[in-house]
């Protein structure tokens, strides 16, 4: 039986597709023929990537009177020309290079690229790329920093440590952060020449004091001026980059400003802080709209598993493939940080990881983070409202539980005789 589909065959009459490298583009631009109706003109030029060529491509786009401009995201070269268009004015569309499989045997240039490119933009078989807008994309800008900063930082840290292993100086075996205050007046000390255990240990502070004797077996080794140059380095590097993240967190608060609302919302949720919140908005935008359900905010952030059927059976692994992995790692670590609480998302995260393992858990917690930073982000007046931990309990069916009791008392070799209690009469 034939059914009415809700698909129709749309050209768009004025395009033009980017086929861009680091130095040059290959822009092809297709139109309507006015003197043979049904049939497409197009030109294809190669432009350089600096500024004013790129604006002379912009001039001739738009005395073709090209609507929409379509590229492939190759590396970061893709980003100023997107931004430049965008600027001008033009309908922007970045793809999936994933998206625009070429024929096999075809042959394969950038010339040729780009006319396939405006082929198959023209004809409506493509779907744009998620582009956040300018000030969403400044925030990220500096998120990301942050984040690379403060693994530069770590690195830096493990160094040190590792440094202090070299010379057999044991006090991380002793202190949870060697860089706390106690750790740093220590290792400032080393550097000062001092290496006398008993005095090293004294520079201990709060409770690390009740530890003095296992610090001065800690600090016997053998730390020369060499190890003492290197921590130096060390701990001046981890500084400046501490200095460096103040700074980023700074910008971070000025540009976030306008989202503050939003932010303060999203630390509603379990495992959503301050710094998270502001890397989901820098990596996601506050408008839902470009997400018309939370299945799809999901999906484009690769937290649902793939679907792949043939013959009415499933192939392959239904694993979720790789995404945003800036967003991927802030939703991991939200919910790693909410399975420690008595919440609703706690409770989940624990009822899964007994049946699935921690690291399923950790995805299905991060999906339902994502749908419920939908629903806040898409309406401004909702709020988060935790279930509560016993949701699950309070919603089991009675006879459920009693058979799941039961059984549990039977496990342990008990006879179990239950009868439901009858009624009082009134």
């Amino acid at each position: 039986m034939l059914e009415e589909t809700q698909e129709r065959e749309e050209i768009i009459e004025r395009i033009a597709a980017l086929d861009i490298g680091k130095a040059t583009l290959v822009c092809c631009a297709r139109l309507p023929d006015p003197a043979r109706p049904g049939r497409r003109l197009q030109e294809v030029d190669t432009y350089s990537t600096m500024t004013r060529s790129l604006l002379r491509m912009a001039d001739r786009l738009r005395q073709l009177g090209v609507t929409r401009v379509v590229m492939e995201a190759t590396s970061d070269y893709w980003k100023p020309v997107f931004y430049l268009l965008e600027a001008a004015g033009f309908q922007t569309w970045l793809v999936n290079a994933r998206d625009v499989k070429h024929l096999p045997g075809r042959p394969k240039t950038d010339r040729l690229d780009a006319v396939w490119l405006c082929k198959v933009a023209e004809r409506q078989m493509l779907r744009p790329s998620f582009v956040p807008p300018p000030e969403i994309r400044m925030l990220r800008d500096l998120t990301r920093y942050r984040v690379d900063l403060v693994a530069a930082q770590t690195a830096e840290k493990n160094r040190a440590e590792k440094l202090l292993e070299d010379a057999q100086i044991k006090l991380s075996v002793v202190a949870s952060d060697i860089f706390g205050v106690s750790g740093r007046a220590m290792m400032a000390a080393l550097i000062a020449g001092e290496r006398d255990p008993g005095r090293l240990a004294q520079l201990a502070r709060s409770t690390l004091r009740r530890k003095i004797g296992t610090l001065e077996e800690a600090f016997v080794g053998r730390f020369s001026e060499h190890h003492a140059f290197l921590l130096a380095k060390m701990l001046t590097r981890i500084d400046a980059i501490e200095a460096d993240i103040a700074d980023v967190d700074a910008q971070i608060e000025v540009r976030i400003a306008p989202f503050a609302q939003a932010a303060t919302r999203l630390e509603q949720i379990p495992g959503v802080g301050a710094i998270a919140a502001r890397a989901i908005i820098a990596e996601i935008g506050t408008d839902m709209s470009r997400f018309p359900t939370p299945a799809h905010l999901a999906s484009w952030a690769r937290f649902s598993p793939k679907v792949n059927e043939s013959a009415g059976r499933k192939k392959g692994s239904s694993a979720t493939g790789h995404g945003n992995p800036y967003l991927a790692r802030t939703l991991g670590q939200a919910a790693v940080s909410a399975a420690r609480t008595p919440t609703f998302l706690g409770e989940r995260y624990r009822r899964i990881a007994r049946r699935r393992g921690a690291k399923r858990a950790i995805v299905a917690i991060g999906r339902s983070t994502l749908i419920v930073i939908w629903h806040i982000l898409g309406d401004a007046q909702a709020t988060f409202h935790d279930l509560g931990a016993d949701f699950y309990d309070s919603r089991i069916n009675p006879e459920r539980r009693a058979r799941n009791h039961i059984r549990q008392l039977e496990a342990l070799g008990y006879t179990v005789t239950a009868e439901r209690p009858q009624p009082q009469a009134a």
